[in-house]
């Protein structure tokens, strides 16, 4: 963790080509004790949850370069480490489990983040017609215990074809349905971050279910 955490930290001081090329190979260290933290890390949520599959860690690790084309940061490296575990790894589109790694702002997520509008009015539908089942996961305490509230923008009005008098309706108004669960990945050894990662994907699990219940 401590090796990453470092990289990344130099990084950020250091984001432009010249200084990359210069400690690639640090980099290239850092990354690969990434890739060793996943291969660790992925059999234990295929215990939690099997509908993953069986992706490899690289299949889950995004790239360390930006796309700056369309932004008017042109800094040309991401100043984190992320992965997103799911059917499908880093593309997949059911409901999964994120890690992003970055000095100052580590953190665990899952559920499905921006989804396109098809997939967003899958989702909401699930929830409609399973409300009570939906609000059982979301307010039991072990959830609870690790997730505060959605993450992401919601919608000020009722979303469209929805009922604006369903009694939840607040629930139908997100346009992501996206859990955050943020930690200080500094104070932490590789064991005891994959015992934190464990509880806190446990308890995401009944939520990532059935969000892809929807889904599928």
């Amino acid at each position: 963790m401590e090796k990453i955490l470092s990289f990344l930290k130099d990084l950020k001081a250091n984001n432009n080509r010249e200084w990359f090329t210069a400690n690639k190979k640090k980099y290239e260290s850092a990354r690969k004790t990434f890739e060793d933290l996943l291969n660790r890390l992925i059999p234990e949520i295929q215990k939690i949850d099997p509908s993953i599959g069986t992706p490899t860690a690289k299949e889950c690790m995004f790239r360390i370069y930006r796309d700056v084309r369309f932004s008017k940061d042109k800094s040309p490296y991401k100043t984190n480490m992320g992965a997103y575990i799911a059917q499908g790894g880093r593309k997949g589109m059911h409901a999964g489990y994120y890690l992003h790694l970055e000095p100052g702002g580590s953190f665990l997520a899952g559920g499905v983040h921006m989804p396109p509008g098809d997939v967003l009015k899958k989702l909401r539908h699930e929830i409609m017609y399973n409300i009570d089942e939906f609000k059982s996961i979301i307010e039991n305490p072990e959830f609870k215990k690790h997730f505060e509230e959605f993450y992401g923008e919601k919608l000020s009005r009722p979303p469209q074809g929805f009922p604006a008098d369903f009694p939840e309706i607040d629930l139908l108004k997100y346009k992501s349905y996206t859990v955050v669960n943020s930690f200080d990945a500094a104070v932490l050894n590789q064991d005891q971050f994959i015992k934190h990662a464990i509880s806190v994907y446990s308890s995401l699990y009944p939520f990532n279910r059935f969000l892809n219940r929807g889904l599928d």
